[in-house]
């Protein structure tokens, strides 16, 4: 990076700074702070749900997934896209909800303030671990774009990367404490179009430079044509390819139907799913044009990495990590000015999810536990300047994390049970009377037994379970190996090999055979061998035992070796206990012939349908909710959000004093059940929505075929 490349930096940083500044004049009260006075139109709504839900590491690991496995690796991103139809219905639901905090409705809907609590305590775990992440993911790209290793400090020599997430952090803190949600929307529109500007820049970039570097080899053509002479076939579908096999369609479905249960406790959605919008259908539009926003990035993204193929399939670094494919596209083929513009770009992707990220953790502080528990008659200023302070230190708590954490990815599997928790309590009370708060209790103990304290506690009072030849098995080894004719980008990539192992110091292995385009190529592909209880994985031993065969098929030019450790091996578990399979033992479902996506796609069903029917069947053995808080809920629930806020008061004082007032539009009356009949725009947006979907795919699909 050069001075003008800084200078940018500098720049962006000066204006999210302005912007805080500017908006801390205009807080006066919590809703000013926390929601920005509920007074946000479609276009800020739209891009408050873009960079929440756009984090720093998205286009790397597409980038990374579509490098080595064609355009199949979108699915590392693009798994939520069939969730979007929901946000058209969701939305409503958190305006009419009229609280600050996701813990507000808790408390509203289940009368117990300690539920609140808990969802705080979940909560802030979840976003100190997941906001580390995202400033560890934009450290480790920043690094090799700025040229320097670290920077010496009292002795010490500090990472570059620790120095740019203390400043991004700083940043995020100053302009978010300070404004509150306004200024959070502001940045985040600024910031949104930074995403699509990252996005976009490397594309045209990369097309003039294939069109430079390729055009001798193939004159008149263009910049698509030349990209499938260079590219295999298999590359340019979007299933089926060399990377389908990590996104089988079945993974696919359950995971959307895992995202569709756990992403409507997300403690930002009170925000950004529509809560701060001025009306409902301001709520409605945001969310679901931002996230279809995110969409079609992510398309761009997957474009830009196939692009980064044809021209670095030979880059030693990408060769050895695929990790690197955004960071290595941007240095190459960025000038002066627009290299310090790429890393702007994804300092926005971080702070515009951790600035949202930051406010909802503070508001859950100030409403769940403090007025909660503290203080409920304190000014508010006091609580605004609470605010400031709780959300600065959620901000340096995943700084630390950040920096002292070797595998945040690890930690940060434990966090997802707050949407397994508190997913199921939500849908059911949200349509069904007769949830009651001691089936949410009951479920809050279990997934915190079942997910997070028996899988580390268990081994440690039982070692002996490590060794326990029931839990020490793995699934088939499946080696495959498929004969195909030679890409130029596959030449490419093994000269980069050929030149990496000749100038290793240590070689390893035979020097890789020279390879010409149209020889026949055979790629090895190994799966399985996952160990079924255990999260890292089990190893023999005996460490001279490994997989034997077991059976062999051929198929033209396919081969599909089965492999699986001998009977008599000895083999011991590692890390923490798994226990989403032991309903498939006891049924006696046999695991060790799935693949590795079907044992995961196994392992999301006890989370996605435990919780429910733990909620469920306690519900009928426990007290029900007084009629009075069910009565009042139910019927706020249904009463349509109007912008002027006397106005919107005196409709809920109608409803409150004729909690039946909109019983005619139950879909099953004089039931528990509180499902309303969907109205015409219901209908119409969700459909229209879906559609929008599968233009997402379309537009891959045309991509895909320009040139071939």
């Amino acid at each position: 990076m050069q001075t003008i490349d800084y200078a940018v930096l500098v720049g962006y940083f000066a204006t999210m700074a302005a912007i805080g500044f500017w908006a801390m004049r205009r807080t006066k009260g919590q809703e000013d702070y926390f929601m920005g006075g509920r007074g946000f139109g479609k276009i800020l709504q739209t891009f408050a749900a873009f960079g929440a839900g756009t984090g720093s590491a998205d286009p790397i690991n597409t980038a990374r997934t579509t490098f080595t496995g064609g355009l199949s690796g979108m699915w590392s991103v693009m798994y939520w896209l069939f969730v979007t139809p929901l946000y058209w219905i969701s939305g409503v639901w958190y305006r009419r909800m009229r609280h600050l905090t996701l813990g507000d409705w808790f408390v509203e809907r289940y009368e117990s303030r300690a539920l609140g609590a808990g969802y705080t305590a979940f909560a802030l775990l979840f976003y100190v671990f997941y906001t580390a992440m995202l400033f560890t993911a934009v450290g480790k790209f920043a690094a090799p774009l700025m040229n320097v290793e670290g920077v010496a400090m009292m002795g010490f020599t500090v990472p570059v990367e620790n120095i740019l997430v203390v400043v991004v952090a700083v940043m995020v803190v100053l302009y978010g404490a300070l404004g509150g949600l306004t200024a959070a929307y502001w940045t985040d529109l600024i910031q949104g179009l930074c995403i699509i500007a990252l996005s976009l820049l490397l594309i045209p970039a990369g097309m003039a430079a294939i069109a430079e570097r390729f055009g001798d080899v193939y004159p008149g053509l263009g910049t698509f044509e030349i990209m499938h002479r260079e590219l295999p076939p298999e590359y340019f579908t979007i299933v089926g390819s060399t990377g389908s096999s990590e996104f089988p369609i079945y993974s696919i479905i359950a995971i959307v139907i895992l995202n569709m249960v756990g992403i409507v406790v997300q403690p930002h959605f009170i925000v950004t799913g529509g809560g701060s919008a001025k009306n409902e259908m301001n709520a409605r539009v945001g969310l679901v044009a931002g996230n279809l926003l995110k969409r079609f990035c992510t398309v761009g993204w997957a474009l830009t990495a196939l692009i980064a193929l044809a021209l670095f399939a030979d880059h030693p670094a990408l060769v050895s990590d695929p990790d690197m494919t955004w960071g290595v596209a941007s240095r190459e083929l960025l000038g002066p000015g627009f290299l310090g513009l790429m890393l702007a770009c994804l300092l926005a992707a971080l702070m515009s999810s951790a600035d949202a990220y930051m406010l909802v953790s503070s508001a859950l502080v100030v409403r769940n536990v403090y007025a909660a528990f503290i203080n409920d008659k304190a000014s508010e200023r006091t609580y605004v300047n609470l605010g400031r302070a709780t959300g600065a230190i959620i901000i340096v708590g995943a700084v630390i994390v950040s920096w002292t954490v070797n595998d945040v990815l690890e930690l940060l599997t434990i966090t997802w049970i707050v949407p397994v928790a508190f997913a199921a309590p939500f849908w059911v009370g949200h349509f069904w009377r007769r949830a009651t708060g001691a089936a949410v209790w009951t479920n809050v103990i279990f997934c915190l037994l079942a997910f997070a304290i028996v899988p580390v506690v268990l081994p440690m009072v039982a070692p002996g379970l490590r060794d326990a030849p029931m839990l020490t098995k793995t699934n088939d080894v499946i080696v495959t190996t498929t004969t195909r004719k030679a890409a130029p980008s596959d030449v490419a990539k093994r000269k980069a090999a050929i030149k990496a192992w000749e100038g290793a110091a240590e070689k390893i292995g035979d020097r890789p055979a020279e390879l010409k385009v149209g020889d026949a190529l055979s790629e090895t592909s190994t799966t399985g061998g996952k160990s079924i209880y255990w999260s890292k994985g089990v190893k023999p031993i005996d460490a001279a035992v490994v997989p034997v065969e077991v059976d062999r098929v051929v198929d033209g030019g396919t081969t599909v070796v089965t492999k699986r450790y001998p009977a008599d091996a000895q083999l011991r578990g590692d890390g923490r206990f798994v226990p989403d399979y032991l309903l498939y033992d006891v049924a006696g479902v046999d695991l060790t012939g799935v693949s590795n996506a079907m044992l995961s796609t196994l392992s999301l069903l006890p989370k996605i349908f435990t919780p429910f029917f733990i909620v469920i069947v306690v519900s009928f053995f426990t007290k029900r909710g007084s009629n009075e808080a069910l009565d009042r809920y139910y019927v706020k629930m249904k009463t349509p959000v109007l912008a002027d806020r006397e106005a919107d008061a005196a409709e809920l004082e109608m409803s409150y004093a004729d909690p039946q007032r909109f019983d005619h539009k139950k879909l099953l009356p004089n039931s528990d059940l509180e499902m309303q009949r969907p109205t015409t725009a219901d209908v119409v947006g969700f459909v229209l929505t879906f559609v929008a979907c599968f233009g997402v795919i379309g537009l891959v699909v045309l991509l895909a075929s320009l040139g071939s």
